[in-house]
């Protein structure tokens, strides 16, 4: 089995998100430890931390993935912009201690001119500087479609990050269907092989959540759109191959698919009726 979930609001507070997920019919979920185009945070309420951490363990939720801001960029030329982001990293992994054991997801960054191996040692850094031996978080580097400056959109890339950081036992992957695709991995002809090169360049034992996502692009287009399940170029029963993998199972699943609260109620139970058959 997989935990099947989407991304939520935190404008009603933690223990509300959970609560709308068990609406939905799902067992895990994503949210944004701050505005996804700014800097401001929720206030985390010790009461509503607690009460929505009880929630999860009735309700046998898998782990959350809270996203970091798509603002933050460890790596960027400007240094301004790089500081920015550490300063973003750093209050929020200390702020995901509120939530014990969950996972905390960002996108790498983009070198903006510098070149991968220099973005490679300015992510590296600012986790070095970041992760301490007593927390509880995991953090997730997030695989990329490969636009722009992006870094993150082959395995070996993330691979060189984890490699340059002292604490890499709190380092994981979140693997995003559409990015892989749309980087270049055919994980809707061979998604064997393609875990198969993971398993063998970063470890299976580090890919701990999958962004599910179809693309409106074809294989290697790098250029991250998402789509819904099925309606784009990797397909339904691609989807459906990925989700029932025996490689794949025990995870959180986060829906990233342009749709309406309805939309992710669909899906989700699409994805339910896959496990159930």
């Amino acid at each position: 089995m997989i935990y099947i979930g989407c991304h939520l609001s935190v404008t009603n507070g933690y223990e509300a998100m959970g609560k709308t997920m068990c609406d939905f019919g799902g067992s895990t979920f994503a949210y944004f430890t701050r505005n996804p185009r700014g800097g401001k945070s929720k206030e985390i309420i010790p009461a509503d931390a607690a009460a929505l951490n009880t929630l999860l363990k009735e309700k046998g939720f898998g782990k959350l993935v809270a996203h970091g801001s798509y603002t933050m960029n460890l790596c960027a030329s400007n240094s301004t912009t790089r500081a920015n982001g550490f300063d973003m990293l750093q209050k929020d992994v200390e702020r995901m201690e509120s939530f014990p054991g969950q996972y905390y997801n960002f996108h790498p960054g983009a070198h903006t001119g510098q070149g991968t191996e220099k973005g490679i040692e300015l992510i590296a850094e600012a986790l070095n500087d970041t992760l301490f031996p007593e927390m509880q978080t995991t953090v997730l580097l997030e695989t990329m479609a490969g636009k722009g400056t992006e870094i993150g959109s082959s395995f070996e890339e993330l691979r060189e990050i984890i490699d340059r950081v002292q604490l890499s036992e709190k380092l994981g992957v979140c693997f995003d269907t559409c990015h892989v695709w749309d980087a270049g991995y055919d994980i809707a002809g061979d998604i064997d092989g393609v875990l198969t090169q993971f398993d063998k360049v970063i470890g299976l034992d580090r890919l701990c959540a999958v962004h599910f996502n179809d693309s409106k692009n074809p294989c290697g287009s790098h250029k991250d759109r998402h789509e819904k399940l099925g309606k784009g170029y990797i397909g339904m029963e691609a989807m459906k191959r990925i989700a029932l993998h025996p490689s794949l199972q025990n995870r959180p699943f986060i829906l990233e698919t342009p749709n309406d609260d309805q939309g992710y109620i669909d899906e989700i139970h699409t994805v339910l009726g896959w496990m159930e058959s």
